[in-house]
Parts: C-alpha cells; sequence; structure tokens
C-alpha cells in the first residue's frame, strides 16, 4: 500500500493544479470587470444593478470561449494521465 500513496499524491496535486489553471482565467477576469465597474459605479454616483452584472457576464463568457479549446485540452491530458495510472493501480 505504501507504493501507491506517492501516486495518489502526485494524482491528487495534478488535479488541483489542472483545476486552478482551468478556472483561474475565468475568475481572475470577473474579478477585475467587477472591480472596474464598481470603481465607474462609485466615482459616477450611478447605482444601476445591470450595469454591475452585464460586463461581467458578457467578459466571463468571452473569456470563457475564447480558452475553451485549451481549457479541454489540458483536461483532456489530464483525463489521460489518470487512466494511464489507473493500470499501476490495478484497476484496468
Amino acid at each position: 500500500m505504501q507504493t501507491l500513496d506517492p501516486q495518489i499524491t502526485e494524482l491528487a496535486r495534478d488535479l488541483l493544479w489542472t483545476t486552478i489553471l482551468v478556472t483561474a482565467p475565468v475568475l481572475l477576469t470577473g474579478l477585475v470587470v467587477g472591480l472596474a465597474v464598481s470603481l465607474f459605479q462609485a466615482l459616477t454616483s450611478v447605482q444601476e444593478q445591470s450595469l454591475a452584472q452585464v460586463p461581467k457576464m458578457i467578459a466571463v463568457m468571452a473569456v470563457s470561449l475564447l480558452l475553451l479549446a485549451p481549457c479541454l485540452s489540458m483536461l483532456r491530458d489530464y483525463t489521460e494521465r489518470v487512466f494511464g495510472m489507473l493500470v499501476s493501480f490495478g484497476l484496468s
């Protein structure tokens, strides 16, 4: 059982790193656009609720569409690594 522990740890580390790489651009885009809209609202005293949501949704959707192919490629590579490790776990 001790021979599987480093492999499981490596698999968990790869899972977390892949998750961060896939989600970080979208989350950072939402953060930056939200900050910019909030700053604009504070400076102009405009408190329209749709002004806060619509630009953020558009920016997040645009970044998601632009990065769809690289994200799917990263997820495919991770899945191939997981399936490759199934042999060492004796589950294939």
